[in-house]
């Protein structure tokens, strides 16, 4: 199971991170927000992105969307989601349940900036009924985030 791969990465890097596993859904921003009662852009959604030459994980809030320029500027490349079949195979983790912990195989995970504004974001654990709570801050170093500004502002 994903969530217990999340838990093994956590404790090898020595890090006590409480994973939330619910007994409702957590696949989709509203019903992650609902089954945590916050608002839903405390949820940090976590996208699988193909690029021509690797796969990326970009991690925004969870009522942002990718801007298609901003991301082209910094990409040099269109903006594609890794197909629905193939999301489990690339990350580790089922569609609903992809997060930047315990990964299938070496990614690079890119932080929007406007994940900065908030004291702490509920990214998934693994699977569509888990996650953890953690500041922005700590979950770019824990994955090795790079800060972009790729998401449309207001």
């Amino acid at each position: 199971m994903s969530t217990e791969r999340v838990r093994k990465y956590f404790k090898e890097k020595n890090i006590d991170f409480q994973i939330f596993e619910m007994q409702e859904s957590t696949a989709t921003v509203e019903l992650a927000a609902k089954a945590h009662n916050v608002e839903p852009s405390l949820i940090a959604k976590t996208m699988a992105i193909t690029l021509p030459e690797k796969n990326i994980l970009i991690v925004t809030d969870g009522t942002s969307k990718i801007d298609n320029k901003k991301f082209k500027e910094i990409f040099k490349a269109k903006c594609q989601m890794v197909k629905f079949d193939d999301v489990q195979s690339v990350t580790g983790h089922p569609v609903g349940g992809v997060c930047p912990f315990a990964l299938n195989e070496e990614m690079e995970v890119y932080m929007d900036e406007g994940l900065k504004k908030y004291e702490y974001v509920y990214p998934a654990a693994g699977s569509t009924n888990s996650s953890v709570k953690i500041s922005p801050s700590s979950l770019a170093d824990l994955v090795s985030g790079k800060w972009i500004d790729v998401c449309k502002r207001d």
